[in-house]
């Protein structure tokens, strides 16, 4: 082994393993351990009057001791929740050797060491539900030490909050702050809800390329890899949009992917490099349609999680009973912003920016300026879930121009405690149209828009053979685990966020 600097409390449990061996005893054994119920279960169902769990087999963290002697109170934690149990001497020491008892329980047994125990069940004289153990094996040894928390009848007294150690080490964080699993078997229950919902339908899950040659359906900066073999630059793609609507042109009238989308951007509150997006087209259907179906779906999610459509965040309550309030994008802007945009030109977009003290560059044509002054002063206001509609034609380059005014198109979006959610379309399928659109944004990005889109040669190919009228969604997944779950930021609700490089140190954190 390379030389490491290690704690005191290290030291001292590299010294217990190795006395462990020393004792014949296998700290890391292959065989396996028969668990036949968990803590949960347990503590669920256990009646004293019927005497059940008479016979069980339990295994978890170490994860508290109190040495009383000859006999011991301790706790295990499962992946299920945390349990009592009783060890005495006698009851788990063969042939009236105490080894097992004094040397290995008592001293060389740490907090955080996997151990599996198999006993009975029985109530203490305080009441509390305990296993009485028969015999114990030794699972895996820990060599690191958990930090300590202290915890009572499932309530967590001085968590663990520094976000760094957190973030940076999630499988210390699920361990010792048990609401923390909590919160990510919510959002699997959250996009459970979603699938089940599209899958009720008839709507097919699919798979679309991570690895792509445009980096196509959004406006983004892309991550950038080469593939030796081809001897080609591909593109970590920031969107699958494109690729579900080829779908779409090639006969399925329903299909979706919760997919891992990349941006090489900035990182924040709201933003993670690497981040979950769900994507549904649907054939024959337009935005008003997609805006019933969204209600649909996040009101049976929050129903599904919460049994209410009423949300806790922070120090709201957000409601997902339907209907939400619906309003154009130029309405509210002239609601929250004063002004009226209708039929201006970037010049005059450019004053109304200056006059609002809203921070713009050269490079922004008219559909960023108009979203700098939606996203500064109407976005902050919006805190119910409300749909924005009809977003200017300049903003939507993938989209159907509206059915009754060309300077717009059938665009919504759901925002949500003042951020987006949700983004959706009437989808373009006018190949003419489609072209000239990407040849827009080819002249944003010779003028300096980094985040322009590319031209896409095949999907305009898939559409000139024909894709019939459809709506597309795309659902930010991680921002709505934020609402559901009621956490502050998007890395409360990923396992493992982004983090910058982690800088050497000499002592652990909390230790």
């Amino acid at each position: 082994m390379d030389s490491i600097d290690l704690s005191e409390q290290e030291v001292i449990r590299r010294q217990a393993l190795n006395e462990i061996r020393r004792l014949g005893i296998d700290p890391y054994p292959a065989e396996l351990f028969p668990v036949s119920v968990s803590t949960e279960e347990i503590k669920r169902n256990y009646s004293e009057e019927a005497k059940n769990y008479q016979d069980v087999s339990i295994a978890g963290r170490l994860m508290g001791k109190r040495i009383m002697g000859s006999a011991s109170f301790a706790e295990i934690q499962d992946g299920k929740g945390r349990i009592q149990i009783y060890v005495k001497r006698d009851d788990i020491c063969p042939d009236d050797d105490p080894t097992l008892y004094n040397t290995v329980f008592k001293k060389l047994l740490d907090i955080g060491d996997f151990i599996g125990v198999r006993g009975f069940v029985f109530i203490t004289k305080m009441g509390e539900i305990t296993l009485h153990v028969k015999e114990m094996k030794l699972l895996s040894k820990s060599l690191r030490p958990l930090p300590v928390v202290k915890e009572k009848d499932g309530t967590v007294y001085d968590a663990v909050k520094d976000p760094e150690f957190r973030y940076r080490r999630r499988y210390v964080d699920l361990v010792v702050n048990p609401g923390v699993r909590n919160i990510f078997i919510k959002r699997t229950r959250m996009i459970d809800s979603l699938r089940n919902l599209f899958n009720s339908y008839g709507y097919l899950e699919v798979e679309t390329p991570v690895l792509q040659p445009i980096p196509g359906g959004a406006a983004a900066l892309p991550f950038v890899t080469h593939h030796n073999t081809l001897d080609t630059p591909l593109y970590l793609r920031i969107a699958n949009e494109l690729y579900l609507k080829r779908l779409i042109v090639g006969g399925f009238e329903g299909v979706y992917e919760f997919s891992k989308d990349f941006r090489n951007e900035g990182m924040d509150r709201m933003h993670n490099p690497e981040f979950t997006v769900l994507e549904i087209y649907v054939a024959y259907k337009d935005y008003l349609w997609m805006m019933d179906f969204v209600e649909e779906m996040m009101e049976k999610a929050a129903t599904d999680l919460h049994g209410t459509t009423q949300i806790p965040y922070g120090d709201q309550l957000i409601n997902f009973e339907r209907p939400f309030r619906r309003i154009t994008m130029t309405d509210a802007i002239r609601e929250y912003a004063g002004v009226d945009i209708t039929g201006m030109d970037e010049d005059r977009l450019r004053g109304v920016c200056r006059k609002l003290d809203i921070l713009i560059d050269k490079t922004m044509g008219k559909g960023k300026l108009i979203d700098r002054i939606f996203g500064e002063k109407v976005e902050p206001n919006l805190i119910q879930p409300v749909f924005i509609m009809d977003y200017p034609v300049s903003m939507s380059p993938l989209c159907k121009k509206h059915r009754k005014d060309p300077e717009l198109t059938e665009r919504f979006e759901l925002i949500v405690n003042a951020k987006e959610i949700c983004n959706a379309y009437t989808e373009l399928n006018d190949p003419v149209d489609q072209r000239e659109r990407f040849q827009e944004q080819l002249k944003l990005s010779e003028k300096g828009d980094d985040e322009a889109m590319y031209i896409d040669q095949d999907f305009l190919r898939a559409l000139e053979y024909g894709m019939p009228p459809a709506a597309g969604l795309g659902v930010g997944i991680d921002r709505l685990a934020m609402i559901m779950t009621n956490q502050p930021g998007i890395q409360d609700v990923l396992f493992f966020p982004q983090m910058r490089p982690e800088k050497p140190t000499e002592a652990e954190d909390l230790m």
